[in-house]
């Protein structure tokens, strides 16, 4: 160990040998490069984002950082004007609150070129604006309609549910109801262009069940979204193109037909569109100027277009499989981003499983993405280097689903083993540097999900004939849970990771969903530029977050690692909590409620001995384990 601790680079060279001892075939060899360099040294992980004029952005990745960018920030599809409380930001400027279906809709109608639209799930009968009496009511289908006849080159490419089918007339809707084949049969005697696209066999899914839930409070989605402008646009269309090129190749039989796909545009062609070195919206230089970059969760079986050569592709920092290319640059970027943080970590995710090679059971699990490890280790620095670190966690209260199925209960429980890993890992610092006896580990670390009461305003009388039904008691109490669709990051007030990817292993091994991400921040709002709190777009998004989650803005929120921060926040959490298992109707104060776990100043996680199942729903809290597929759990 002494070679590889002194940080000298160490290269050998091995033959590979078979199972008699000799080599496998002539010339077969294994090249080894190992060099240790100490995190200290790195200016990335020692100053955070901005700190290193020599990688601007998130080094190893497929795709550079790009300068000169606009990203506009939103929190869920539509914010009504006045809900959210003014805030002003370091320029003199207030934060707008945007309205991101309302730019969606903007932004299709101005379109003039090229529509490409990509999803788990596009539905050609959203309205996109539904508040604005001078609009016509137009759905999304019709309105791309009206744009591929009027020449704009409109394209779509959905997932294809294969349980969605249609056999001799017959259709079935598809137990994720997607309305994949829907949207396909509205659009298939229009100039739009829709592809299914399909995830590999064996990558699979499960079924969700929903009884009657008429008359039932409501259940809304939190979503984080963001609209790039700029030179980083190029490589979103560069994944689409990728992707297209694909999913549009023949297969099977159809080999034999001839193939050529020119729905794509060929933008060089097209002298009004700027190329990607013109396409800066903004002067590399102006104090609102963004460096974007762009992540995926991808593999040579979903794109076409990555290197042949392994060199090439070792290049491109993509990680070489048996006979498949991948790009983990979404794992990356939140790995690096977390090992850079300074201050404080703010993730709202659908998902938080992982790192359990670490867990004290389920070791081989196989849900092995560094995240849930990499931020304990982050507070556990913090704490042995004596300095203040918070890291605060948002999850839905249960992950999309019935909470008592056996999928939802085994995702429940492997959640519940990320918790306790990384308390344990928080506690342990606490416990070598003798502070454990001021602090705890909820002092550094929590989890939250969202809910909501609120009181019957009328409807139809219930048809459920039993009142200990899900269902019934869910009238009765009138509350539901606030499901928490977003996968994102906030770190330090400096740098935001927003995009499609869950934490979780199907997300982020690159080689069973397709996702993207971004990652952006504004050069002269970083804490290397300022020396201090930076107060830009990134401040004013996570203020605006907290201000809703909340019902309030209060100071402590301008220096969220506080432990005042800290312990305001749970203490708020606490007590929505304590009014959302309450028989009694009493409204809650935001919607921001700490995740129902009980753990004490060791670190130990259990269930609330109050409320060990979710109220009027049922399941475990801590979920349960039971025999399943691996793969479709983590």
């Amino acid at each position: 160990m002494e070679p590889v601790a002194s940080g000298a680079r160490l290269d050998a060279t091995y033959p590979i040998l078979g199972p008699n001892g000799r080599p496998c075939n002539p010339g077969a060899l294994l090249s080894l490069s190992i060099q240790y360099i100490p995190i200290e040294t790195i200016s990335l992980y020692r100053g955070g984002v901005g700190s290193d004029p020599t990688h601007p952005g998130v080094p190893g990745t497929y795709f550079p950082v790009r300068r000169g960018g606009r990203v506009t920030l939103y929190q869920d599809a539509h914010v009504y004007h006045g809900m959210l409380p003014n805030l002003w930001l370091a320029n003199g400027m207030m934060y707008q609150h945007r309205q991101c279906w309302r730019d969606i809709f903007d932004s299709i109608v101005q379109a003039r070129r090229l529509i490409y639209i990509t999803g788990w799930s596009v539905y050609h009968l959203v309205q996109l604006v539904r508040d604005d009496p001078n609009l016509p009511n137009t759905n999304l289908g019709e309105l791309l309609k009206v744009k591929s006849q009027e020449g704009v080159r409109v394209l779509l490419l959905v997932w294809d549910d294969p349980t969605s089918t249609t056999i001799l007339g017959y259709r079935t809707e598809g137990v994720m109801g997607t309305g994949d084949d829907d949207t396909r049969r509205y659009f298939k005697h229009s100039s739009v262009h829709v592809l299914l696209c399909p995830r590999s066999a064996g990558k699979g899914s499960w079924a969700k069940k929903q009884g009657n839930m008429a008359g039932c409070p409501r259940e809304p989605w939190h979503d984080l979204h963001s609209k790039i402008e700029g030179p980083a646009a190029y490589d979103i269309l560069r994944n689409f193109e990728e992707r297209w090129r694909k999913a549009s190749k023949r297969h099977g039989i159809h080999k034999m037909k001839h193939s050529f796909d020119d729905s794509l545009l060929q933008l060089d062609r097209i002298p009004d569109i700027v190329g990607i070195d013109e396409s800066s919206t903004i002067e590399e230089h102006d104090p609102e100027s963004w460096n974007v970059q762009v992540f995926r969760s991808i593999d040579s079986n979903s794109v076409k277009g990555f290197p042949k050569d392994s060199k090439e592709a070792s290049s491109k920092n993509l990680v070489c499989g048996k006979n498949v290319l991948i790009d983990m640059s979404i794992h990356t970027a939140y790995v690096k981003s977390i090992r850079g943080a300074q201050h404080y970590i703010y993730i709202e995710n659908q998902y938080f499983l992982g790192s359990s090679y670490n867990w004290a059971h389920y070791k081989d699990l196989g849900a092995n993405n560094l995240i849930p490890m990499e931020i304990a280790m982050k507070v556990a620095n913090k704490i042995r280097a004596r300095e203040r670190f918070a890291a605060y966690i948002v999850v839905p209260m249960w992950p999309e689903g019935v909470p008592t199925s056996t999928p939802t209960q085994r995702i429940l429980f492997w959640q519940y083993n990320t918790m306790q890993m990384m308390y344990d890992t928080v506690y342990k610092a606490l416990k070598e540097t003798g502070q454990d006896t001021e602090f705890e580990p909820q002092d550094y670390l929590n989890f939250f999900c969202l809910g909501n009461r609120e009181p019957e305003v009328g409807g139809p009388p219930s048809m459920t004939p039993n009142k200990y039904t899900p269902e019934a008691l869910t009238r009765r109490n009138r509350r539901f849970m606030i499901y928490v669709h977003s996968k994102g990051m906030i770190v330090d007030d400096e740098y935001v990771i927003l995009g499609s990817a869950n934490i979780n292993q199907r997300s982020l091994e690159g080689t069973r969903d397709t996702e993207i991400a971004m990652g952006a921040y504004q050069p002269q709002y970083t804490w290397a530029s300022k020396s201090a709190n930076p107060r830009g777009e990134i401040f004013g998004y996570r203020m605006s977050l907290w201000a809703e989650h909340t019902g309030t803005l209060e100071q402590c929120y301008e220096q969220p690692e506080s432990v005042e921060c800290v312990r305001r926040i749970r203490w708020m959490g606490e007590l929505n909590w304590k009014a959302f298992e309450s028989d009694e109707m009493v409204p809650l104060r935001g919607h921001l409620m700490k995740y129902p776990v009980q753990v004490d100043s060791l670190g130990k996680v259990r269930s609330l001995p109050s409320c060990e199942t979710f109220p009027d729903m049922g399941g475990k809290i801590i979920g349960t384990f039971t025999g399943l597929q691996e793969n479709l759990t983590i």
